[in-house]
């Protein structure tokens, strides 16, 4: 039995999911549920000389509201040139910025055409920097059913997970009675966004992707993360 967490594939996510990722023995990719527009499954925040900036992967649209993400097409693979472009201006002189670009650069360029596979890759690659490596599977691949609770529930039974922790917005619609009744304690994250010193001194920016964490802090990024988020 073990601790179990899933969340949607996201954008070069922020700090805040490896910080739950850190706390499981297992991760699924939650890719079978509907895609949510205007959120972070194809956008995140970096920080620029002029201030934060969203960097967005163009995705299909027509038809979306019948699909999961994980059949969510990109609309524009050139997007990549341009958030490579970026990236290198905005974090150039970042401490760390030489020991992860070119890694993460091949895989933006690698040609992805679903935005699942593009986030999952990206994803797993930060768990390895961050030093957060778990067991992964995507729910799209485990035959699971149900709706909001019902569904996570599924999910955690068979995965033969012990104990699900939720992001703090799992409060909003986890059944925790029918969990426990199941043998599967829920646990709620609690999470604030680590302070470090940033490469562009503006005043710190919080919640921006964890490549800024990376990029300015390098192989001390779980420590910080760790540090100001006790278990």
């Amino acid at each position: 039995m073990a601790i179990l967490t899933a969340h949607q594939p996201l954008y070069l996510p922020w700090a805040g999911l490896f910080h739950k990722i850190a706390q499981a023995d297992a991760f699924v990719f939650f890719d079978s549920v509907q895609f949510e527009y205007h959120e972070f499954g194809n956008r995140n925040r970096i920080m620029t000389g002029q201030g934060p900036l969203m960097l967005t992967v163009p995705v299909e649209r027509k038809g979306h509201l019948e699909k999961p993400i994980c059949e969510i097409g990109i609309a524009d693979p050139r997007f990549a040139t341009k958030h490579v472009r970026t990236l290198r201006m905005a974090y150039g002189k970042a401490p760390y910025f030489a020991l992860y670009m070119d890694e993460l650069e091949e895989i933006l360029c690698r040609g992805h055409r679903l935005i699942a596979d593009l986030n999952i890759e990206l994803t797993v690659w930060l768990m390895q920097k961050l030093g957060c490596v778990r067991p992964w599977q995507r729910a799209s691949k485990m035959g699971i059913a149900g709706k909001g609770s019902d569904l996570v529930l599924d999910m955690c039974v068979k995965a033969g997970a012990s104990t699900y922790i939720f992001g703090a917005h799992g409060r909003d619609y986890a059944d925790v009675d029918v969990f426990r009744a199941e043998g599967i304690e829920p646990r709620f994250q609690m999470f604030t966004p680590p302070v470090y010193r940033q490469v562009h001194r503006r005043g710190f920016v919080p919640g921006l992707s964890v490549i800024d964490l990376l990029f300015n802090r390098g192989p001390d990024s779980l420590a910080i993360i760790k540090a100001q988020n006790p278990a």
